[in-house]
């Protein structure tokens, strides 16, 4: 009987282990934003956003062109990090390929391209482009995003915009 019994025991704690492993196992996806942990590439920044426009009265930061050569696009998704970030984003420079990122904040995420670097006012991290900012703040009330994360992503062939909730 006691035979029986620690069998019956050590055949419960196997199925435990077992399914406990197969719980924690991370979930696969072929959609680039599934994998977003996974490819990043050095730790994450966190901050304070704001927003930029060239093109929109009584924004003095920017121009119309980008540190990466493209013309500033208020309608893509887009960023600008702080100069001192440069090297942390693959290093955006003129006639060099953007960087992406993954940024986080008010419960929402987006993987935006890098493709302007400035001398942010201190404290802030990022600077989006009009079009990223309706993203955390559609009315553009607020000016500033707290506590932003912002993490730096392997590779070139990231989709840019928002990433469903529970994809990454």
């Amino acid at each position: 009987m006691a035979m029986r019994l620690s069998a019956a025991t050590c055949g419960v704690g196997i199925i435990f282990l077992c399914s406990s492993a197969a719980m924690a196992r991370p979930k696969t996806c072929a959609d680039p934003s599934c994998s977003a942990d996974r490819a990043a590439v050095g730790a994450a920044i966190v901050g304070v956003a704001s927003m930029y426009n060239p093109f929109r009265p009584g924004y003095r930061e920017g121009g119309p062109a980008t540190a990466s050569g493209e013309r500033y696009e208020s309608s893509a998704w887009t960023a600008a990090i702080q100069t001192n970030l440069r090297k942390v984003f693959g290093g955006v420079r003129y006639g060099k390929s953007p960087s992406y990122a993954l940024v986080e904040g008010m419960n929402k995420k987006v993987i935006v391209k890098i493709n302007d670097v400035g001398p942010l006012t201190p404290g802030r991290v990022i600077d989006f482009n009009e079009r990223t900012m309706r993203h955390f703040d559609p009315t553009l009330q607020l000016g500033l995003i707290r506590n932003v994360k912002v993490t730096p992503l392997q590779g070139k062939d990231w989709t840019a915009g928002p990433v469903a909730s529970g994809r990454v």
